[in-house]
């Protein structure tokens, strides 16, 4: 009795650039069944004949069918797609048309990896009135910070991202009325560093979600459990987070646990938030070991997403780790690539950053942009609480997406601005073509904006002038409701309402402490007048003392203080 022969067609899947592909999908005309290519884009395939037809396929490229012959090794090369590449280039968080800035030095730190960033420069307003930058609700930066002085350590300045710092105490929150999604509040005020400038805080408020409404949710819980992570505040500080967040859960609530360490697994199946002890103890059996394959881990954590999706639902990855990926797509750029083309419409990312010496903020800052979602920074369990429990709708319950605001100062009462924060990467900023991108906000987030800038006329600040229609700037401030893609538009005048600093509300001005405290860290150059001691004395007098976190506030001042005027080369007037 003769048997048929059997082939076995062999090859690899690559860009354009020679990197390999994960999980294209193939088509075997000859059998009409589906294969997928493996970690190195490797793929074999049996077939009864010598020669074949296949398909291959993937999100973010144009589909290739090749004939393919058994005897040969089968090297197939995919091209991005035009809209995709545009898409997938760096953004930018803030812009002002047509005005170049300068690049800055770059800080290295253990193995640690921050992005490069741009400090915004003042700006002419009767040249480039108008200025827009991507609001979110990332508070990472400020227990990032938390981290190093509490080690001792001066913090590198790419890690400073002041406006996280502002949004990590969600202060002067006002609830938006009549239902409305927003409400937007503005302020004029003298600036405690300089004399001769004025500070605008524009202020965005969320509305709440009611507790009884929030829809069920779907949540996959992607977690490290390679080598890098066995340490006290790694791998055994998540298990007590997630194990907190467990707590809250509802009965119409699934979660899924997803693990990476060494190989990629379904540690966790769908199980429905009323097994809390099921979920716990599952929590509970994580161990520590192998490499990081980051990249096939997310792509298997959008596919448990996707296959347990609660449509109205919040349906979520949240991501924990050290971001040390070392298999798989590992730049910044890849996993930019790589979300860009995974994320699927109605699935958000959270991550959650851990550890020290290795930690990569700048892969998990690309992963929680793209894939539409926010990040935050876990340097202990009382900021576990914070951002799993205490802020838990801030941080999972989004209600709105995309959000741009824009403002546009009023030349006849502004001769200068300066955008504090928002920060664009050195790589966005060389490239003055590449679009700007919106951010998501959590239910009940306040956002804060502060500008420096210069008046014309000194009848503003003395409080002679308090009325013109057109204000001191007009603000246009454009979102997309979660879940669809149609844009709303709100606007907003910033009156001539001019109130001197000690008269000011106490949130502000601790605002205000808060943010002298980030650029002095950042090492600015726009604050070099100020010394800690001016820092102290305004968050003192405006401080809530029921407010354990602006009372740590305090605590953190001083040591920052006393890390930098040990600093050499640096003349502080504490000295």
């Amino acid at each position: 009795m003769l048997t048929k022969a059997q082939y076995f067609i062999r090859g690899d899947v690559r860009d354009e650039k020679s990197h390999p592909l994960q999980n294209v999908r193939i088509i075997q005309h000859s059998s009409r069944t589906q294969y997928y290519s493996g970690a190195s884009g490797d793929f074999g395939i049996n077939a009864k004949t010598n020669t074949d037809s296949l398909t291959f396929n993937l999100d973010g490229y144009e589909p290739q069918t090749v004939k393919v012959n058994a005897e040969t090794w089968q090297a197939v090369k995919l091209k991005v797609l035009p809209a995709v590449a545009n898409r997938n280039r760096p953004r930018l968080i803030s812009v002002t048309k047509d005005l170049k800035q300068n690049g800055r030095f770059k800080w290295f730190v253990s193995n640690e990896t921050y992005f490069q960033l741009v400090e915004n420069e003042a700006v002419n307003a009767s040249k480039f009135p108008n200025t827009g930058f991507a609001l979110n609700i990332n508070k990472a930066s400020y227990s990032n910070i938390r981290r190093f002085i509490n080690m001792n350590s001066a913090v590198p300045p790419d890690a400073v991202r002041t406006e996280e710092l502002l949004n990590y105490f969600n202060l002067h929150y006002r609830e938006p009325e009549n239902e409305n999604v927003f409400k937007i509040a503005s302020e004029l005020t003298s600036c405690p560093w300089d004399e001769n400038k004025q500070l605008l805080f524009v202020n965005v408020n969320a509305r709440k979600i009611n507790l009884d409404m929030v829809p069920p949710g779907n949540f996959v819980f992607l977690i490290d459990v390679s080598g890098s992570m066995d340490m006290p505040n790694r791998l055994p500080l998540l298990k007590a987070a997630f194990q907190l967040f467990v707590k809250n859960l509802r009965p119409v609530d699934t979660v899924s646990i997803v693990t990476y360490g060494g190989m990629v697994g379904v540690h966790l199946k769908p199980t429905s938030g009323a097994e809390k002890e099921k979920i716990t103890q599952s929590i509970e059996e994580l161990d520590a070991s192998g490499d990081t394959p980051g990249e096939s881990a997310i792509i298997a954590a959008y596919q448990v997403a996707r296959s347990t999706y609660i449509k109205g639902g919040n349906n979520r990855v949240i991501l924990a780790t050290d971001g040390d990926f070392n298999v798989g797509a590992i730049s910044e750029k890849a996993l930019d690539d790589l979300i860009s083309k995974e994320k699927q419409g109605g699935v958000f990312l959270t991550c959650l950053g851990v550890g020290m010496g290795n930690f990569k903020d700048s892969k998990l800052e690309t992963l929680a942009k793209r894939g539409n979602g926010n990040y935050a920074y876990l340097d202990d369990i009382k900021e576990a609480e914070k951002v799993l429990v205490k802020e838990l709708t801030q941080t999972f319950y989004g209600v709105a997406d995309n959000v741009f605001l824009n403002m546009q100062f009023n030349g006849k009462w502004v001769k200068e601005y300066r955008l504090i924060g928002f920060d664009n990467k050195r790589d966005a900023v060389a490239d003055s073509t590449i679009e700007i991108e919106g951010g998501e906000i959590g239910s009940g987030s306040s956002v804060l904006a502060v500008f420096e800038i210069v008046t014309t006329d000194e009848g503003i600040e003395k409080g002679i002038i308090t009325d013109d229609k057109d204000g001191i700037a007009r603000l246009n401030l454009r979102y997309n409701s979660c879940g669809d893609t149609a844009s709303h538009y709100l606007q907003y005048t910033c009156p001539l309402n001019f109130t001197d600093f000690k008269s000011l509300n106490k949130d502000l001005q601790f605002a205000t402490a808060v943010t002298m405290f980030g650029l002095k860290v950042k090492q600015s150059k726009y604050i070099k007048d100020a010394d800690w001691t001016d820092i102290a004395l305004i968050a003192e007098a405006a401080y809530n003392p029921n407010d354990y976190l602006q009372a740590q506030f305090l605590v953190l001042v001083e040591k920052a203080r006393k890390i930098y005027k040990g600093k050499k080369g640096k003349k502080n007037k504490d000295d």
